[in-house]
């Protein structure tokens, strides 16, 4: 009687996170597969998209990328900063902040940049760090069409 007893109550708060997850449009995850429950447990604790840290690592990434192997293009400004998206994929993924932006480049052109912010992915395991893609200069279309798959 208890083991029918603890299996219905077991059940029946399953089946209720499942709703509670359903209705709040994601996927529902068990306790244990969370990625805060692992070894290395993943917070989710990630800076924003319009933080000055953020911002700085894309600008250092794309100048370097654009002076070793393009041309003379450097990043200056960026304006409507957004937020498209954070942990897109559920709880059991390593977590993710996607944002999209618009680059103004020094010839004087507006592209859209969209990156994501990740947690436990920087130097060896131990902080965040971005990935990114820049409209119109994904070159090797390593995120194509139109940088559709930096995209949540």
């Amino acid at each position: 009687m208890r083991r029918a007893l603890r299996f219905a109550l077991v059940s029946l708060s399953c089946l209720a996170g499942l709703a509670h997850a359903e209705a709040a449009g994601r996927r529902y995850v068990a306790p244990p597969d969370r990625a805060e429950e692992r070894i290395v447990p993943m917070y989710g604790n990630l800076p924003g998209c319009t933080d000055p840290a953020v911002l700085s690592e894309l600008t250092s990434w794309f100048n370097s990328r654009e002076s070793t192997y393009w041309g003379p293009l450097k990043a200056l400004s960026y304006d409507r900063i957004a937020q498209i998206g954070y942990r897109p994929w559920g709880d059991d993924m390593i977590p993710r902040r996607f944002c999209t932006a618009r680059l103004m480049l020094n010839n004087g052109v507006y592209h859209r940049v969209d990156y994501s912010v990740r947690e436990n992915l920087g130097l060896f395991g131990m902080t965040w760090n971005v990935n990114w893609c820049v409209a119109g200069l994904d070159r090797e279309l390593s995120y194509a069409p139109g940088c559709k798959m930096a995209r949540p």
